[in-house]
């Protein structure tokens, strides 16, 4: 299934945000953009584990620091090697601690590109997550997961399904859909992109299974006349099933629709038939129209007055030509109707 970072699914509940969102704070990095809504987790209450904003530090000080360090620690080193045994002594220790600190110091340093947030975890524990971009420092115990925020296409795989009439279709969809909230697409679902790939796929089944391909004129809702109906109802419905996932459902579109290979023939047929009855319906509906005129014409201008049967004659010519799908010959009648 293609998966590509690239209007809209339904708000989720934003009841469930745990942290700050009002936008960034000084010395604690950024928060999620005020008015962004963040859905309820799976498990029992208490157990839900919602996204915050982990604490954190400009990481560029703290470069700048682990480099001193460093550079430090080389220079005590140097000046302990020619000190004299006493001296070395704590010199060493001194310029080893240096060190560590200096190890530590940027070993806490975490690139944040745009786009891509980072899941703070220390020791089994969800301390937060980092949307700031640019260099920042947290706590070098911790494990960084990156998680993309960018918007994203999911195309589902061509489905063969039988719609609400029994008849086998085949159907495809693409859903636009972008991460909300980091802590639950991490912690909730084992891998929120195939868990998103699996409940499209079951949501454009389930659609599709719901109603008929065509309504044949009856008005109900159908998959190819009531596109835009069925695209949100389609939208909806992914919307619900990845909501557990962190993951906001932006668009979704079908990409294919059609009838399977075994009955697009006679299905064809089928249309085409239609076709030829509405078309033929429309035309002997414009001649009744055309010969009422006539008539109606020739009585009010006295052109000619013509009796039941004459009238019956006259209709029954220019159905004729009116209808016919060739031309009609003329046949000059220079005799009566009653010789």
């Amino acid at each position: 299934m293609a998966t590509q970072n690239a209007a809209a699914g339904p708000d989720l509940s934003a009841s469930q945000v745990t942290g700050p969102e009002a936008g960034p704070s000084a010395g604690s990095g950024a928060g999620m953009d005020a008015g962004k809504a963040v859905p309820a987790g799976p498990g029992p209450a208490g157990q839900q584990v919602t996204e915050r904003t982990a604490l954190f530090l400009p990481g560029l000080r703290v470069l700048v620091l682990g480099i001193v360090l460093v550079l430090g620690g080389v220079a005590l080193a140097v000046v302990a090697s020619h000190q004299s045994h006493g001296v070395a002594e704590w010199l060493i220790p001194l310029s080893i601690l240096i060190f560590i600190a200096a190890s530590l110091a940027l070993a806490g340093l975490t690139p944040v590109v745009p786009g891509q947030a980072r899941v703070v975890q220390l020791f089994g524990r969800y301390r937060g997550t980092i949307r700031e971009p640019g260099l920042q420092w947290v706590n070098p115990f911790t494990r960084r997961i990156a998680v993309s925020t960018r918007i994203r296409n999911q195309e589902s795989a061509q489905a063969k399904v039988n719609d609400a009439d029994g008849n086998p279709i085949e159907i495809a969809a693409v859903v636009v859909w972008q991460v909300l909230d980091t802590a639950m697409a991490v912690y909730a679902v084992d891998d929120f992109t195939q868990f998103v790939t699996i409940q499209t796929e079951t949501a454009v089944r389930h659609i599709a299974s719901s109603y008929p391909y065509d309504n044949r004129g009856s008005g109900a809702l159908s998959l190819r006349d009531n596109a835009e109906e069925i695209t949100g109802k389609l939208s909806a419905e992914i919307a619900a099933r990845v909501a557990s996932a962190g993951v906001r459902v932006i668009e979704s579109r079908l990409t294919r629709l059609s009838y399977a290979a075994e009955i697009a023939q006679a299905m064809l047929r089928q249309q085409q038939a239609s076709a030829v009855v509405g078309a033929r319906a429309r035309i002997v509906e414009g001649a009744v129209g055309m010969v009422q005129m006539a008539l109606q014409r020739l009585e009010e201008e006295g052109v000619v007055e013509l009796d039941e049967e004459r009238k019956a004659t006259m209709v029954s010519n220019l159905l004729v030509v009116l209808c016919s799908e060739q031309a009609t010959q003329p046949i000059v009648n220079t005799g009566t109707l009653y010789q």
